[in-house]
């Protein structure tokens, strides 16, 4: 402690610091120590450095102190856990106890056919190359025979143990060479007595034979013939052909996955696996079969990501010996960017051709999806099309109108559903589902383009009645708000699916003079048609702004991209950052499957819960024409064939146009009140398409057009002062002023932002 006295008799007290007790047994340097006085000296820079910044309130007399000792932060003992939540964690990851394959009964039956047929391949195979097996083991037989005698007389005279005896007696051990001597005579006393009983035995037989029907003669032949015939088989040719000659496949193994990351060149890898080579890359479950392939779960070292491996899938493909087209790493993002989950195929997936069960299938039912293809392990993908809009966009050439097709093959197969089909590149790749269309175009040309504006036109004022028509249904009919099969089915409401197909929608919304009202229509379809019944399928070859705009790319729920060139576009379909995160197209070899290119193969985001590699089942021409086939014949029976399909004319949107915006460009800013006659003639040179038959017209009429157009907006036409345009004596003649037209637009303009922002 440190004593401080007080003052006396005014003189300032002697000052004693006793540091003792609060640094025990500490000593200065060379000059500390005691002083005469009894008080203690202590060097301030020895003490400062000793001072804990947290002191305990009760120092020990006699407690040493340590230094250089390191004191650590974390809290000493065991970390309390919520045992719930592990056992959750576990329940989340944990392994099926039933097979996927068997936990669906469309891929159980699928699994079971086909290994009944490949059984009966094999049996059949087998039974007939009968007679040449029965000839080979003919002629083996004689072989065999001479291999069974030989051995019979060296397992009873004990031959085989004859080698050891001469040792003996090349070693002069009379005591080994008699032991062994006792040894043999004792096997050959038994074994004489068992060869005997077999050769009577077998002699019995032969004369039983003998006395026996043919059929049992040469039954007994046979199976005489046949073990004789397997006893004399040459080691290196077998009896059996194989039906099926297996491709060697190596197993998947840690050591082998292990070898093959590290040969990566990844710096994060190369650098954990000097460190700590035996814990760099850790096996997070058991590497096992699943599917037609091996699956190994996988965490990457620290600070390494599914993308850095991704980024070199083919270097990979050459570390594990195997095709690029087996070779399907992905990531598990719901666990942390770090989790790799590494697929090795046993089969080369760009020479895969995934059949559509479209082909043979009556009818089908568009709420619940459409069979699109299969991911690498063989599994259906199904895609969900009601309340979803769809986006494909790759590379020519790549597979996109393949997938198309696929799509409409399901829609044309639901007899309730409306297809508006639009192939604006003019190859006739969807002509075969013509006939079955309500609205249909084929062309690269401004006629075909307009067509195609004009079918989104109308589709927006679709979206808009059908609003108003699922407002108006009764709770216990619609609680959702949104469009099911019971409703669809009820064709008097109108609210039946609808799909709108463009193909190279590039053409469309590049265009110069359609291009920017048609983006704004697709955008309003897409954002408000979802619960409607309405769904848009977009596909395209050029996805950039300009061609897609990003009001559409941005609101899309399901996309597939199959190969494109680079990370912009990558991005572009498939959402942004998706290249970030390890979702990247460019890994797909272009090219078709016969050449060795992953043509039909990509990337399908929002149809599952996390982004799958999904090969699109293929259609070529005939086959779709099946489709289109039995399709029409469902609709006529049905009486569901609409529009184009029925012969009608198609139905043409009225020119657009804003007649308030119109009139208000045509009036001066210092025309407060104008004519109509002289509105008119200047809206007429203004639109001519629009407002030429209302200036054609003479008298009265010709005003009489004007003021009946303004009447919805609540504009009154009125006795206006003026002067004709060409000179002369003022008068009164039916007008309007420019306020109330300014008026008019700052209201519904008004009302529209605040409808929006709602």
């Amino acid at each position: 402690m440190t004593d401080i006295p007080t003052e006396t008799n005014g003189h300032r007290p002697n000052w004693t610091l006793d540091l003792t007790t609060a640094i025990p047994e500490q000593r200065g340097p060379a000059d500390e120590g005691p002083r005469a006085d009894g008080a203690e000296v202590v060097s301030l820079d020895t003490a400062r450095e000793r001072r804990h910044p947290y002191p305990p309130t009760t120092l020990e007399q006699d407690a040493p102190v340590l230094e250089g000792e390191v004191i650590r932060v974390d809290l000493p003992g065991g970390v309390d856990r919520d045992w719930r939540a592990e056992l959750a964690e576990k329940s989340r990851t944990r392994r099926p106890i039933v097979p996927l394959w068997l936990r669906s009964r469309t891929e159980a039956i699928e699994s079971l056919r086909w290994a009944g047929e490949y059984a009966a391949y094999v049996a059949g195979y087998q039974l007939a190359r009968t007679p040449l097996y029965a000839g080979r083991l003919t002629m083996r037989a004689p072989r065999g025979l001479g291999r069974l005698i030989y051995g019979m007389v060296r397992w009873t005279f004990d031959l085989e143990g004859e080698p050891v005896r001469l040792t003996a007696v090349q070693k002069a051990d009379p005591e080994a060479y008699l032991k062994l001597s006792r040894q043999r005579d004792s096997r050959v006393r038994l074994r004489v007595w068992v060869s005997g009983v077999a050769l009577v035995t077998l002699l019995i037989a032969s004369i039983l034979v003998a006395a026996a029907p043919t059929v049992a003669q040469w039954s007994a032949l046979a199976v005489a013939l046949a073990v004789l015939g397997v006893i004399g088989r040459p080691a290196d040719r077998p009896l059996i052909d194989r039906a099926v000659l297996p491709t060697r496949v190596e197993k998947l193994t840690s050591d082998i996955v292990i070898r093959a990351l590290s040969a990566l060149g990844i710096a994060g890898i190369t650098q954990a696996m000097a460190k700590h080579p035996g814990d760099a890359i850790r096996f997070v479950a058991p590497i096992t079969r699943d599917g037609p392939g091996w699956r190994a779960d996988i965490d990457l070292p620290y600070g390494v990501t599914v993308g850095d491996v991704m980024d070199k899938r083919d270097r990979l493909s050459g570390s594990l010996r195997r095709p690029l087209g087996c070779i399907w790493p992905e990531g598990d993002s719901s666990v942390h960017e770090g989790r790799l989950i590494l697929w090795v195929g046993d089969k080369d997936l760009s020479k895969t051709i995934v059949t559509s069960p479209l082909l043979k299938a009556t009818s089908h039912d568009v709420f619940k999806g459409i069979p699109f293809g299969n991911d690498p392990r063989g599994r259906l993908i199904t895609v969900p099309l009601i309340e979803h809009n769809v986006l494909i966009g790759s590379l020519p050439g790549q597979g996109k109108t393949a997938s198309v097709r696929e799509l409409a093959a399901g829609i044309v197969l639901d007899v309730t559903s409306e297809p508006w089909f639009h192939e604006l590149k003019g190859s006739g790749d969807l002509d075969p589902y013509e006939k079955v269309c309500h609205r249909y175009v084929s062309g690269i040309e401004d006629e075909a383009i307009a067509y195609a504006a004009d079918s989104l036109a109308l589709l927006r004022k679709e979206v808009m009645r059908r609003a108003g028509v699922l407002k108006t249904l009764p709770p216990d009919l619609c609680p959702d708000r949104k469009v099911t099969r019971a409703i669809a089915n009820k064709r008097s409401l109108g609210l039946h699916p609808l799909a709108c197909i463009i193909d190279e929608c590039q053409n469309l919304f590049a265009h110069p003079k359609y291009g920017k009202q048609a983006g704004e229509d697709a955008e309003f379809i897409i954002k408000l048609g979802r619960a409607l019944g309405v769904v848009l399928i977009l596909a395209t070859q050029r996805p950039d702004k300009d061609s897609l705009p990003t009001g559409i790319s941005a609101n899309v729920s399901i996309r597939f991209c199959l190969r494109v060139a680079g990370q912009v576009e990558n991005d572009m379909i498939l959402g942004t950052s998706a290249y970030k995160n390890g979702i990247r197209s460019t890994l797909f070899v272009p090219g078709p499957p016969e050449k060795g290119g992953d043509a039909g193969t990509g990337y399908l985001v929002g149809a599952t819960p996390m982004p799958k590699v999904v090969k699109s089942a293929y259609l070529d021409t005939p086959n779709t024409q099946l489709i289109a086939d039995r399709a029409y014949a469902l609709r006529k029976a049905a009486g569901t064939l609409s529009g184009h399909a029925a012969g009608e004319q198609p139905e043409a949107t009225a020119p657009s146009y804003d007649l308030l915006a119109d009139i208000a460009a045509v009036l001066a800013a210092g025309e407060a009140k104008v004519w109509n006659e002289i509105v008119v003639d200047r809206l007429a040179e203004l639109r001519p398409d629009v407002y030429g038959p209302w200036a054609e017209q003479e008298g009265g009429a010709k005003t009489a057009q004007l003021t009946n157009a303004l009447k919805p907006y609540g504009i009154k036409s009125g006795q206006v002062w003026g002067t004709p345009k060409e000179g002369g004596k003022g008068a009164n003649r039916i007008g309007i002023v420019r306020d109330d037209i300014l008026n008019a637009i700052t209201e519904r303009d008004g009302k529209k932002g605040f409808g929006a922002g709602s």
